[in-house]
């Protein structure tokens, strides 16, 4: 039995627009579907929160990578928690532990998130309408950035992904 894969959902938190917010539900809804794992940072706010309820709206299985030690702030669709007691270092983890990034939306911690992927070599699906940002994270590393306007699109784009890598 091989391992199961693990698909990332990063985006902003107290400053998620609504339109990431639809995204990440709908993404963390097709993840489930597809019998993917999902990963976010595991907190109940924005994009994580959205990721995870969309994942457990399709009996998914989703692990929250938490900055604190305790369960304060955890969302109630996270099934395996892991407690980090590292604040914003936890970001490193939430990248080695996935196959692909999606991040919906921007915000400074999607931003180190998405560094921290392409210094990995991590292939990253950018869900947003943010142009600056395209262009920025597509220059650091033209061959992993991959910038999709849809849901459908970036889970068509990590079966490409996968297909590659597998």
């Amino acid at each position: 039995m091989s391992r199961k894969i693990v698909i990332g959902v990063m985006g902003p938190g107290e400053h998620a627009k609504d339109i990431d917010i639809q995204n990440a539900y709908e993404i963390g809804k097709r993840i489930a579907l597809e019998g993917w794992v999902l990963l976010t940072g595991g907190r109940n706010i924005g994009v994580m929160e959205a990721a995870n309820q969309g994942a457990k709206a399709a009996n998914g299985l989703t692990i929250g990578i938490l900055p604190g030690k305790t369960e304060d702030g955890i969302s109630e669709a996270v099934d395996i928690a892991i407690f980090t007691d590292m604040g914003n270092a936890r970001n490193n983890i939430n990248i080695l532990s996935t196959d692909v990034v999606i991040a919906c939306g921007m915000g400074a911690g999607t931003a180190s998130e998405i560094a921290l992927a392409l210094k990995a070599g991590k292939k990253v699906i950018l869900l947003s309408d943010d142009e600056e940002s395209q262009v920025f994270f597509q220059k650091m590393s033209p061959g992993n950035v991959y910038v999709v306007c849809d849901v459908e699109n970036a889970i068509a784009t990590i079966h490409t992904i996968l297909e590659l890598r597998f």
